[in-house]
């Protein structure tokens, strides 16, 4: 049984998701910090490219964007349930939204000029140019478009009204009365804002919103112990992949088991990943691919919001 190895940085919203799913499904796990800016030569070691924030490692399988990480915990632990049964369309459906839809509201809002110089007050010129080039090459290339400032503030009142009246008529704590994925998904924008005195009032106008948001938080991240990224990289080398899923292969576009392929993002941090296709299901795509540092690895995506190509 491999280790829970999570590659990420503090001040990420989506890796806050991932630490909240953790705390909440009461796992250990080991941190390995990862740079907020590129160059991340010891993650795209294990990722062959892909540079979004957070990665889930278990041996020598990488497994790529939060909604994907979310099934791989709920493999490692059932319960208590991310998706919940009977709630698993609506959980999946409102934690694609937000993690779509309320995100790019939440980083217009936490990019306007009050909060980024809070945010960045402290850095050196020179860090604050590499952080914002670093961050339009991100959003460069995707399908994914900038909320405009002021339009995300006009939405913002019915964005939040809308969470509180789902709040005000569900029976339980939670969106859909139980904790889930939707939760996690909403919590991680709503914790963005929080991060300065400029948004923060955004949350706290919404009483309902706000407690539940403490609720969500309470969760914690679990226990964890931190682990190097040369750590990391020895227990990729020396582990073996884990065996494929056992569920029907399902290529639609007629792309075949072997066959040298990239996978990319399509909505930002569109790197593109070459490999050998492995698998592809329902839910996930797997990579076979090779690494001088880390040796053979498997890389797990998400099947939405992701392309395959033939290369």
């Amino acid at each position: 049984m491999h280790e829970l190895i999570l590659h990420h940085y503090d001040a990420s919203p989506f890796a806050e998701k991932a630490r909240l799913m953790l705390g909440f499904k009461q796992l250990s796990w080991r941190s390995v910090e990862i740079p907020r800016i590129m160059p991340k030569p010891d993650l795209t070691a294990l990722t062959g490219g892909y540079r979004k924030t957070p990665v889930l490692q278990v041996g020598a399988d990488i497994y790529c964007d939060t909604a994907l990480i979310a099934r791989r915990l709920e493999a490692e632990k059932a319960t208590p349930a991310l998706l919940p049964e009977g709630q698993e369309f609506n959980t999946s459906l409102l934690a694609q939204w937000a993690d779509s839809v309320l995100f790019q509201h939440a980083v217009a809002l936490v990019f306007q000029p009050q909060s980024i110089a809070v945010r960045m007050g402290r850095l050196p010129a020179a860090a604050q140019q590499a952080f914002i080039a670093d961050r339009s090459a991100l959003f460069s290339g995707g399908s994914a478009s900038r909320v405009p400032l002021e339009q995300a503030k006009h939405n913002w009142p019915a964005l939040m009204g809308r969470l509180q009246q789902q709040l005000q008529r569900e029976d339980g704590d939670f969106l859909f009365g139980e904790p889930s994925l939707a939760d996690f998904s909403v919590a991680h924008c709503l914790w963005f804002l929080r991060g300065t005195p400029v948004t923060a009032p955004l949350v706290d106008y919404y009483p309902e919103v706000s407690a539940w948001l403490a609720r969500v938080l309470g969760f914690g991240h679990g226990s964890f112990s931190e682990m190097s990224s040369e750590q990391a990289l020895a227990v990729a080398r020396e582990a073996t992949p884990a065996a494929l899923p056992e569920e029907e292969f399902i290529e639609p576009n007629g792309l075949q088991v072997g066959q040298s392929v990239t996978i990319a993002a399509v909505d930002y941090g569109v790197d593109p990943v070459q490999g050998e296709l492995l698998f592809a299901g329902r839910e996930e795509l797997i990579l076979r691919r090779e690494d001088e540092r880390a040796g053979v690895l498997h890389v797990h995506f998400p099947r939405l919001g992701f392309r395959i190509e033939a290369r």
